[in-house]
Order: structure tokens, then sequence, then C-alpha cells
């Protein structure tokens, strides 16, 4: 018997229909005598349409009261399928965050999970009942409802399994798996059977929406076995794992791609001790994420050249953060790019093996495919591009790198 966390995401419980489909296939893992807990996102759509809803009622509105708004859609989900699961003879009990309860910070609409009491939890699916919860939200010190801000219900779920000492958690999203790059730019794209935890997050910062980076830092943490696998097609997903489970690690794991940056380039700023934090404080007290970071080597020893990313959303505010700051920063002109992409391949396996920025490079040179900026960790090397060459930059990485599906 093993004791397991079903998490689903909105698609899968977007109508009666599926959310039925969900519920037969719970109680195949409890007729195979698995102890089974369920996580619901509310249904597709239905929390933009409550988040819409705030916004017309006050578009200042009170953060504590977003939270109640926003978190009655996996309310209705979860009594949904409870209800469906009854139906067919499991006994369901629905579950909101503050009756276990999910305890988090006051952060309300990006609240952290501090903890979880299982006790009440765990006597009940002992003496045979099966608890669907209601995943996004919990409870803040307050006593105020919280929600844990955007695909929280993949933290739900992760944090709930890591509480309950689950054998793995399984995250039925509209996907099959995690692939080796994006399966709708890349034909020869494969799904992985097995994936690291940190090439996972790699991957779910860069953009690669299977996962919630927060929910793979706490099965990282944790170490919760965590199943992606797809609510439509009944096969074997992707398990995010620890390192040591992966007998035989590739080089390179997967390419990854995101296309919310943009780059910003500030032509000779003074070359002088505190300039970079004259620039890069400011952007941190507006609460602008700085990513990629390059400077030119300076010739005269007075001005250089200084490019960075931030996300597109930031770039007007960046634009005039800085622009704020001329006579401080002492820059001649400030260059803002949005039409670029990062392109990241991604390996735990580089640890131990020589020439992978190399291939990169190389690939990339003989395309044509100029680098902008390098950014480079233990397990990762990125570069951004020109935006019109990230399906050429993606494959012929895909290609170079031996990931191309046979």
């Amino acid at each position: 018997m093993a004791r397991i966390v079903m998490k689903f995401g909105g698609t899968s419980v977007a109508d009666m229909t599926r959310i039925k489909a969900v519920a037969e296939r719970v109680k195949r893992e409890v007729d195979a005598g698995n102890e089974v807990a369920v996580v619901v996102s509310a249904m597709s759509g239905e929390t933009n349409k409550l988040v819409a809803f705030t916004r017309e009622a006050s578009l200042l509105h009170d953060a504590r009261e977003y939270d109640t708004v926003v978190a009655a859609g996996e309310q209705v989900t979860a009594g949904l399928t409870a209800l469906a699961l009854q139906a067919i003879g499991v006994n369901a009990r629905s579950w909101l965050g503050w009756q276990i309860p999910l305890r988090t910070d006051g952060v309300h609409s990006k609240a952290r999970i501090l903890g979880i009491d299982t006790d009440d939890l765990i006597k009940r699916m002992k003496d045979g009942q099966f608890p669907v919860l209601a995943g996004f939200q919990g409870l803040g010190p307050d006593n105020r409802i919280t929600t844990l801000g955007r695909g929280g219900s993949d933290t739900s779920a992760v944090a709930l399994a890591a509480a309950l000492h689950a054998d793995r958690c399984d995250i039925f999203t509209d996907v099959d798996g995690v692939y080796t790059s994006d399966p709708r730019i890349v034909t020869k794209a494969r799904k992985l059977d097995k994936i690291t935890y940190e090439e996972m997050l790699e991957m779910a910062s860069l953009g690669a929406k299977v996962l919630q980076t927060r929910s793979v830092e706490l099965a990282m943490n944790h170490g919760v076995r965590v199943q992606v696998l797809s609510s439509f097609v009944d096969m074997p997903g992707t398990m995010v794992v620890d390192e040591e489970e992966i007998v035989e690690q590739q080089v390179v794991s997967g390419i990854a791609y995101s296309k919310d940056e943009a780059k910003i380039t500030l032509v000779k700023v003074a070359d002088r001790p505190g300039i970079a934090a004259g620039i890069f404080g400011p952007l941190a007290d507006a609460a602008i994420n700085v990513d990629m970071i390059v400077q030119n080597v300076s010739e005269d020893g007075k001005s250089t050249d200084l490019t960075f990313t931030v996300t597109k959303a930031d770039l007007d505010r960046t634009v005039q953060v800085l622009e704020s700051r001329k006579a401080d920063l002492d820059y001649k002109a400030i260059t803002p790019d949005p039409n670029v992409v990062k392109i990241s391949v991604i390996g735990v396996g580089m640890r131990s093996h020589a020439g992978v920025a190399q291939t990169m490079f190389k690939t990339l040179a003989e395309r044509g495919i100029n680098i902008q900026v390098i950014s480079t960790s233990e397990i990762k090397i990125s570069v951004l591009i020109n935006e019109e060459y990230t399906e050429l930059a993606l494959r012929a990485l895909h290609t170079a790198y031996g990931l191309d599906a046979a």
C-alpha cells in the first residue's frame, strides 16, 4: 500500500465531465489499496474571472478581500470532486485550507506555507476516508484566508505530500510529462522518464510551465518524489527525483527558452567604484529583478558599456528609474531592446563534462546567430539572442546535444 497525493489542475477539472473522469482516476488508486489525498485547482478560467471581479469592484482592492474572493474557485471544485467520488462509492470529504489548517504567513495573494497540521487528516485517512483539498489557499496568522499566488495548487500538493510523508505526489495536467524542449517548436523533442529536482527547477524558472517553481523547491527541500502526467492520457509521466535516483545521467537533459526577457544597455557609463550599486540598488528598491549582466572592458579607464536583462513587464519601469538617475549615473545613453530571447542548455551532467559551452557557441555560430549576453551556473548555460532566431536555435541545439527522438 502506498500513500499518494494526487493533484489535478484547472484543465483537468474544467467541467463536470472532466471532474467525473478525475473521480474515476482516483478510484483506481483507491481500489488498488492505496491511501489517497486529492488536491484540486479551480476550474480552468475561473480564477481569472474572480480576479476580474475584484478589479471591477475596486482597482485598489484590499488584498485580504481579494484572497477571500479568488479562493472560492478551489472551494467549488473540492466540493464537486468529493461529490463525484461519493457517487461512485468512494468515502470522500472536501477540506478547505483553513479547515486542515494549512498555516501561511500574512502576505496576502502570495503567501508562503509555514506548516500543515495533518493529525486530523491522517486519522480520517486511516479510518478509510479520502480527503479532497482545495489547493492554492491557506490560513494566515490573523485567521484570514490567504492564497499562495498563481500556480499555488502545485505548492499545496507538494507541501501536503511532505507533511503526510507520501510515497509520491502525482501532478495531473494537460501535458503528459517533461520534454527535452518545447514539443510545439522542436518536433523531435522527447519525453523524459526522470529529471532531477535541480534541472526541473531551472526549466520551471525559465518558463517551462509544467510545474510551478516554488513547488519544485519544496519537493527538493523535502525529498518529495513528484510525477508529472496527463489527465487525458493513461500512461506514465516524468518523475522528478533526486540526482542519485538517475543511474545514467545525460550531459544535457533539456533546452529551455524564455521570451519574457528585455535587454537594456547603458552606453558610456562612468567606470568607477559604486556605479553598479548606483544602478542596481534603485532597481532593487523598485522590486525589479535583474537577471543576466555583462560589462564591457573599459578601454580608457573612464567609461564602459553595461548590459543587463529584466522581464518585459519591467522594461518601461526600469528605463524610467534609470532616466530619473541619469545625472548621478553619468551615462551617455540608454538603449532598451524587448526583441530578445534567452536560450538555456540544462543538465546536471555538465558538472563532470567539459565542452558543453563550446558546443553551444559553435552550433549558434554555424547558423549565423549572434550571442548578445552569456550567463552560466553549475548546471546551466544561458545566452541571449535575437528573438527571430528562437526556433532555429532550439532545434539546432537539440540536435547538437543528441536529444532528438529516434
